[in-house]
């Protein structure tokens, strides 16, 4: 692509993000390329849309940018954002409750996102699935039923019932607790499934209470519900896009479900900084008309979730991805301050 081009195509994602209308030939001329004919601008025109770097509603109309536009864009064209001072003061106040939970704070990042970015923001809790085992138990309860109690570095999970054979004594369920304890001890939930075979080798004729105890491991390494925050979901009206009904059925179609909205935003590469996803083209399941751009946060070797916005594909990416950085400096800056709180603490106790 000539460097021509490029500027063309940046000239019209950058116009059709803050106007959402059609970008004409005469606009760029006008506005942007003074020194270059329309009849030129328009032949770049046409050139883009047939490499499929733009679309047009009418023939006599403006082009708008496709997804693959918007992909070119990020990658190689967007200019980096910067937040105002009410903006960083914002985002700065927000967390500055240095005594507040920090699961609390970390909960309170999906409203801090919607607001500064005014689109609809998605937040999932720190991976369950790196939670590790501490000990795990099963505790009679009568009527051919056992509660499976689990201990992990940061919550007791006891909200399984296990079905037990009625030939299984109490001293038997001992006994099952013990193994359990042996095989799943200091291991994460996600590796349930690594030491599935072994695990029903050693339980016997008891096989059937080890699959379901697996069974239960594998769901609380999935995101709960509770895990899941939505912000502002009222903010897509903001936007000329959803005035379209076929649009806003799309749109409710994912955030009234928490497993979509697990799906799309919760399988994120923690090595990756920033995530987008422009439409069905990244990611069959995000509407074709909606992006979702999502960052991973994690500090003094913990995971704090992962969190983002769904909106229109014509989305301020620059703004959005400077925010989405912003709030993650702020709730690292957080933790680590935190933590070394913590390690001063305990370094008076031992000198005293």
């Amino acid at each position: 692509m000539s460097d021509r081009k490029k500027r063309i195509l940046q000239i019209v994602v950058d116009e059709y993000i803050n106007s959402a209308v059609p970008v004409s030939s005469k606009a760029i001329t006008e506005k942007h390329l003074t020194d270059v004919s329309s009849a030129t601008v328009r032949n770049e025109l046409a050139s883009l849309e047939e490499l499929g770097y733009m679309t047009q509603f009418h023939t006599s109309g403006g082009r708008v940018p496709s997804p693959q536009a918007y992909r070119f864009y990020i990658e190689e064209l967007m200019q980096r954002g910067n937040l105002s001072a009410a903006d960083l003061d914002y985002i700065s106040g927000a967390f500055s409750d240095k005594t507040a939970d920090v699961e609390h704070l970390i909960k309170s990042v999906a409203n801090v996102i919607s607001d500064l970015t005014d689109y609809t923001s998605v937040a999932i809790g720190p991976n369950a699935e790196e939670e590790r085992i501490r000990n795990m138990t099963l505790l009679p309860c009568g009527d051919g039923r056992a509660l499976l109690v689990i201990v992990t570095g940061s919550r007791i999970l006891r909200d399984s019932f296990i079905d037990i054979p009625e030939s299984m004594s109490d001293e038997d369920v001992a006994g099952a607790s013990h193994m359990l304890a042996k095989l799943f001890g200091g291991k994460a939930l996600s590796e349930a499934r690594e030491v599935e075979a072994e695990a029903l080798g050693e339980f016997g004729q008891y096989r059937q209470v080890m699959t379901e105890v697996i069974e239960a491991l594998k769901s609380y390494a999935r995101p709960r519900d509770e895990d899941i925050v939505l912000a502002g979901p009222e903010k897509i009206f903001n936007h000329p896009e959803y005035e379209d009904i076929g649009n806003v059925k799309n749109f409710l179609s994912v955030i009234s479900s928490k497993d979509k909205i697990a799906e799309i935003v919760g399988d994120e590469d923690d090595e990756i900084q920033i995530n987008v996803k422009i439409g069905s083209v990244d990611d069959k399941d995000v509407p074709e008309d909606c992006s979702v751009v999502t960052a991973t946060y994690s500090a003094g070797g913990k995971n704090l979730g992962t969190y983002g916005v769904i909106g229109p594909i014509r989305m301020d990416y620059s703004k959005v991805i400077a925010v989405l950085e912003n709030v993650g400096k702020a709730l690292e800056e957080l933790v680590d301050g935190k933590n070394n709180k913590n390690k001063d603490k305990n370094k008076d106790k031992n000198d005293e």
